[in-house]
């Protein structure tokens, strides 16, 4: 199996819902899942079908770190728009040559987000631009801040950079060294990303203290060598609000180099690739033992609910052992049963039953034998509900105190939860009673046929059945 194959067989896998059930942190569990389900959609199955496609270039950041000002700067043209609102991009913008807007428009990438070309887009698109004074081989994509008031735009800012070639991350003097933007930054040193850094908005008195405490930070965290730009505080061009061309000249030249250079291109690629290739050796086997936890805590409320019912029908058995069946009505309903004779009659011959009848059905009254049979459905129909509404409920205090149980019996809703204690409405067990009461009757004759036949004729004279009644058949 090739690497394509095996990344396409493993998507497949991680499509099925693997983590239904509230057991660790399963939060953070199902947030790997969608990372990673979310790179192999939008990078590396694409990336991997065609290695030579453009580049594309992310630019992410914090909050008003003027992310969208620096794209229009950089490719010369108003693409975003920028604002003093937060937050300001709803759409994720993307800038890209015209010779390369054919394979942007195309779902081979990003595939999730519908494509747009006006003026806006609605959050959930991708707007791709065209701008002429772009260079074909490289994009960049204004993407949501990454701490963001709104979740979707966070979630969407995470998917984003995933999905890159290049991070192009901005941060500010004043807030380089904020935790969310170094918690990104690890994740691009962990996976080997291709990453550079635009320090922007920098006061020109510190631009050399607040760059080289920025350097110190990046080697610390394992990321020297890391190209860093800085961008000074700059009063914005009245005619078209965009920074002054000198501030972001030498990212535009070193952005302009890639774009021209197959080779420098095909390094972004390789150590890109390779970094979300290697991640995987770590996420997958992570993700593994997590769906295990799944299974054993699903395992683990199967056996509650095969327990519980074990336990009624034990109970069930006990019922149907110990003589508390034959109590009661059950009980009175024998002795008239026995008191008339029924049960001989019905043993000896099928005529008793047909005479039994056929009264019943002159003077409207129930014959003894129906009586029985009555009053022996209803007890033993009273012992399959009862054994089945305690079997609910053990199932169902058991699934409140298991891990996963609780959550799920939460989601069900209070009044379904409540249905969960109770043996259903719908169970149907009169066929089985009726077939039970049915096996036991013919049990019975059975059972008595060879004590029907004796004594044998010619014996002391006991030969009808009143008279054997009295005397006990032989040993044996």
């Amino acid at each position: 199996m090739d690497l394509l194959e095996a990344l396409r067989s493993l998507r497949r896998l991680l499509s099925a819902d693997l983590f239904p059930l509230a057991i660790g942190d399963v939060e953070a569990d199902r947030r790997a899942l969608t990372e990673l389900t979310g790179q192999l959609d939008d990078y590396l199955l694409p990336r991997l079908l065609t290695l030579d496609a453009p580049l594309l270039a992310v630019v992410g950041g914090s909050t008003g770190a003027g992310k969208s000002t620096l794209v229009n700067s950089l490719v010369g043209a108003d693409v975003s728009e920028p604002g003093v609102l937060r937050p300001t991009t709803l759409a994720p913008t993307l800038a890209v040559s015209p010779d390369d807007t054919a394979w942007f428009m195309s779902l081979e990438v990003l595939p999730g987000l519908p494509r747009v070309t006006g003026s806006s887009g609605d959050p959930g698109t991708l707007r791709v631009v065209p701008v002429p004074t772009l260079a074909p081989g490289l994009a960049l994509l204004d993407a949501p801040d990454i701490d963001s008031v709104v979740t979707a735009n966070r979630t969407l800012a995470t998917q984003l950079l995933a999905a890159a070639d290049l991070w192009l991350f901005v941060t500010t003097a004043a807030r380089y060294a904020d935790e969310v933007p170094w918690s990104f930054l690890r994740s691009a040193r962990e996976r080997s990303a291709a990453l550079a850094i635009i320090l922007d908005r920098v006061p020109p008195d510190a631009v050399d203290p607040v760059s080289a405490d920025l350097r110190r930070l990046l080697e610390e965290n394992g990321l020297a060598g890391t190209p860093l730009f800085t961008v000074p505080e700059a009063v914005l061009l009245s005619e078209n609000g965009r920074l002054p061309e000198g501030s972001v000249e030498p990212i535009v030249s070193w952005l302009a180099g890639l774009a021209a250079s197959s080779q420098a291109r095909a390094d972004v690629v390789r150590q890109t690739l390779a970094g979300a290739l290697d991640s995987l050796a770590t996420r997958v086997p992570a993700l593994a033992t997590a769906v295990e936890r799944q299974r054993e805590g699903a395992d683990r409320l199967a056996e509650i609910v095969s327990s519980a019912y074990s336990g009624g029908m034990a109970t069930f058995d006990e019922g149907m052992r110990d003589g508390s069946l034959l109590r009661g009505e059950v009980m009175a309903r024998w002795q008239d049963f026995i008191g008339t004779g029924d049960l001989m009659r019905s043993l000896e011959s099928r005529v008793g039953w047909l005479r039994d009848r056929v009264s019943a059905l002159f003077t409207g009254r129930q014959a003894p034998q129906a009586k029985l049979r009555v009053a022996l459905e209803s007890g033993v129909a009273s012992l399959i509900r009862g054994a089945a509404d305690g079997a609910a409920e053990r199932a169902l205090e058991g699934w409140t105190a298991a891990p996963g149980g609780r959550d799920l019996l939460e989601r069900a809703g209070a009044l379904r939860a409540a249905k969960l204690g109770r043996a259903s409405s719908g169970l149907d067990y009169d066929d089985v009673v009726r077939g039970w009461q049915a096996y036991v009757l013919d049990l019975v004759r059975q059972e008595g046929a060879p004590r029907l036949a004796w004594p044998p004729s010619g014996s002391t004279g006991r030969g009808c059945c009143s008279c054997w009644r009295s005397s006990p058949p032989p040993e044996g």
